[in-house]
């Protein structure tokens, strides 16, 4: 295979010759050359497309931010965002992941030249992975009305991994209906590279009260609280990051912290939210293996588990315990994906019960929920 091009855009001259000298040597990965500020980048993206921009934030001239829309409204090109994220930084690197970034790494102020050499193959696993992504442009979703059972699942619609056409969308009343002293059947969904766009379609379209759900996205630590205070305010369920002991209830979306596991409980009729520390688990911390996991030991059959775009296979063996605990499994299509790794490692070991894209999805936690 041919080495990935990448391209640099950093004002920082360590970061750019660092970069440089890590790469020299690397069969995977080529820099096909950098620049100090996206100015000089653009003239440079006119001769030459690189398979990934690898992109700073804070530079002068123009901020990588508004470089990173210009290149996604005309040719997109999948990007990593390598930046020094501090609180407000963090904010900005959100920005850029909704704007189209495939993905984030966060460099330090201090020692970053020792820090780039310790985390080599990090680096190079995000590059690698964003080089077999398709970026998407931001998708607004509105809220909608919850089905009747008459559309639910089982009720003479389209075959598994061939949905019907999806109802144009209409805003959901402002207050909670029946639905919400209902027994709760828990959601849990994971997702990793585009993942962070991919929830936002999907959570933005949920009316209040819609059921519980609980959320392992891939994402570092500083990211997860500022992600879910976002959503919060973009969603008409409520959005927060997990917190041990949290009550998985209807209208109420728990998305796993940054850097810790999340469980799911039941006791006493209700689902809870376990949050532990624990190794890595394929790799990752959170990881969604350990909440599909923990959902098949206490959920059984009245549990819904959807596996979204990333890379690797986390979340496949998890969803394949449930599938075969008689829990109801959905993947994301390959179409709507921007890596199509952890769905269609989760069908090819059998634990997937329909295959659908994005734009539906919403649509079918709601016919799950109106067919309990």
């Amino acid at each position: 295979m041919p080495a990935i091009k990448v391209f640099l855009v950093d004002d920082s001259a360590v970061m750019r010759q660092t970069v440089a000298y890590l790469l020299k040597d690397s069969p995977e990965v080529e820099l096909l050359g950098s620049a100090p500020n996206p100015l000089i980048a653009m003239r440079s993206l006119q001769q030459q497309r690189p398979d990934v921009l690898l992109l700073d934030i804070e530079m002068p001239g123009m901020d990588g931010l508004t470089f990173l829309r210009q290149v996604m409204a005309t040719d997109p090109i999948p990007t990593v965002i390598c930046s020094s994220l501090s609180t407000q930084g963090s904010k900005v690197a959100l920005d850029a992941l909704a704007a189209g970034a495939v993905s984030v790494v966060a460099k330090p102020k201090l020692g970053l030249k020792q820090f780039l050499e310790e985390s080599r193959l990090e680096l190079i696993t995000a590059l690698k992975a964003a080089a077999r992504a398709r970026p998407r442009l931001r998708v607004q979703s509105t809220p909608m009305q919850r089905p009747s059972a008459a559309t639910a699942p089982g009720s003479g619609g389209a075959a598994p991994g061939h949905p019907a056409p999806t109802a144009a969308p209409q805003r959901a009343p402002a207050t909670l209906g029946l639905h919400a002293f209902a027994v709760n059947k828990p959601v849990v969904i994971g997702s990793s590279t585009g993942g962070t766009q991919a929830l936002e379609q999907i959570l933005t379209a949920l009316p209040p009260d819609a059921p519980g759900i609980a959320i392992t996205q891939h994402m570092p630590e500083k990211f997860t609280a500022m992600y879910a205070d976002r959503m919060n305010q973009a969603c008409a369920v409520q959005v927060r990051e997990a917190r041990d002991g949290d009550r998985l209830e209807r209208g109420l979306v728990l998305i796993a912290p940054g850097g810790r596991h999340l469980h799911l409980r039941k006791a006493g009729g209700q689902y809870y939210a376990v949050v532990s520390d624990g190794p890595p688990v394929n790799r990752h911390r959170p990881s969604v293996d350990v909440l599909f996991k923990s959902t098949a030991e206490c959920a059984g059959r009245d549990a819904l588990a959807i596996i979204l775009t990333g890379m690797g296979d986390d979340g496949a063996r998890g969803m394949k315990l449930m599938h075969d605990g008689g829990a109801r499994t959905i993947a994301q299509n390959e179409a709507t994906c921007v890596v199509f790794g952890m769905p269609n490692e989760a069908i090819k070991l059998g634990g997937v019960d329909e295959i659908l894209p994005l734009d539906q999805v919403a649509r079918a936690i709601l016919q799950f929920d109106a067919r309990g």
